[in-house]
């Protein structure tokens, strides 16, 4: 089983659509989708928390136009939950296992991502 993240923390599988693209974190940019038509949601693989490329690629898939659910699936801590909000991600799908060991206190510890962008600061 898994556990699904946002801002509000846990949460069950709720997902009932059906066009779901499934991207390994070593594709690359050239090899996304030209197309979203149709698609409803994207999840983006991370085989392991130190496996950034996935970050790189939701920003592609938002860069070029994609407005459904974004979701991160696999080994993404707690730690980079903010970075993956920040990435374009909407939500962190994580295995039971890593929920148990991060419990949702520290997910939402992180959940305040839009007051501490570093980038917004600069620009005040």
């Amino acid at each position: 089983m898994s556990v699904i993240v946002r801002d509000d923390g846990f949460h069950a599988e709720d997902f009932e659509g059906s066009a779901v693209i499934e991207i390994a974190s070593n594709t690359g940019i050239d090899a996304l989708p030209a197309s979203f038509e149709g698609v409803e949601m994207i999840a983006v693989g991370f085989p392991a928390f130190s496996d950034g490329r996935g970050f790189t690629l939701a920003r592609h898939l938002r860069n070029r136009g994609f407005g459904g659910r974004l979701r991160a699936k696999g080994h993404v801590i707690a730690d980079q939950y903010a970075m993956a909000r920040r990435a374009g991600f909407d939500e962190v799908e994580i295995p039971d296992d890593l929920a148990a060991r991060q419990p949702q206190e520290q997910w939402l510890f992180r959940a305040d991502w839009r007051d501490h962008d570093y980038r917004s600061r600069l620009k005040a």
